[in-house]
């Protein structure tokens, strides 16, 4: 059963997979930082200066009564608040993901039908 373990790890596609993950993992924080830091400012300020990060709705009040000036004060008086502006955030992380992904997959695409073109 070990041996058959060590075959299954040691697998091409599970280093590919494992190695994946990591860089994954990394592209997943600049792109936060892409989105939080570069993208979400400008479009914050072409609104009016909105944080999209300090959006939110009370639902209900916490043990200190609002108003709420930030979503940690919400958050630290015990209040129930629906964060669509953390919502908004995260789409817009998605959608950068999905985009660069979609460019990979799409250059790698090229790559092969060339390839394929010079071996025929």
């Amino acid at each position: 059963m070990w041996k058959e373990f060590k075959e299954f790890a040691m697998k091409g596609n599970m280093i590919d997979l494992a190695v994946g993950i990591i860089i994954g993992a990394a592209f997943s924080g600049v792109v936060n930082s892409l989105v939080n830091d570069i993208i979400m400012p400008p479009i914050g300020l072409l609104l009016g200066g909105a944080d999209f990060s300090e959006l939110f709705v009370l639902l209900k009040e916490g043990a200190t009564a609002g108003p709420y000036l930030s979503l940690a004060a919400a958050k630290e008086a015990g209040a129930v608040t629906l964060n669509y502006g953390l919502f908004i955030n995260t789409v817009i992380n998605f959608l950068v993901v999905a985009w660069s992904i979609f460019m990979v997959v799409r250059m790698m695409n090229r790559f092969r039908k060339e390839e394929e073109a010079k071996s025929e």
